[in-house]
């Protein structure tokens, strides 16, 4: 059996890997900023209105972990998804991938150097771990990183030029 620390170490690095999915960076990677806020036909969703629900939603997850004053603020679905269909500017959305870089961040160190046993049940919650809500913030980027490439297919942006 690993060792506690090695475990954590998978768990934390699957935040960010790129061994069964793509990265949002490298899905996000040469997307032309007209594009951002483009819907393809028959689409729910915008390259933005995906950013914007992984940032968001990651937020809530990494404070419902680490806050122990967490109280549900955010009302299903509404407040998990922006209100615009692009970004209101190029601020916005350096703004926003770096707010979800750096929650990212701190949710892989979360899971490193916690003390806590993240198989324990998080006290404000109605039964989730700290591990389950890690899995959660993995699988929910993955899925919607995976509409951003199809978004980026049906928009004929895809796949992003070649790295200089």
């Amino acid at each position: 059996m690993a060792k506690n620390e090695d475990w954590r170490a998978i768990v934390a690095s699957s935040l960010n890997w790129e061994q069964a999915h793509a990265t949002l960076e490298n899905a996000l990677r040469g997307l032309p900023p007209e594009l951002r806020g483009k819907r393809p036909n028959g689409f729910p969703h915008s390259v933005w209105e995906l950013l914007e629900h992984i940032r968001i939603t990651q937020h809530d997850l990494l404070d419902f972990v680490q806050n122990p004053d967490y109280e549900e603020k955010l009302k299903w679905p509404d407040d998990y998804w922006p209100s615009g269909v692009a970004p209101a500017s190029e601020k916005a959305w350096n703004e926003s991938l770096s707010s979800w870089k750096k929650d990212r961040m701190a949710l892989e160190r979360f899971t490193t150097d916690s003390k806590l046993d993240l198989t324990t049940k998080i006290p404000r919650g109605t039964g989730q771990t700290y591990l389950r809500t890690v899995i959660v913030a993995v699988t929910h980027a993955s899925y919607h990183v995976a509409q951003i490439i199809t978004v980026r297919q049906l928009l004929g942006a895809w796949p992003p030029p070649k790295a200089k």
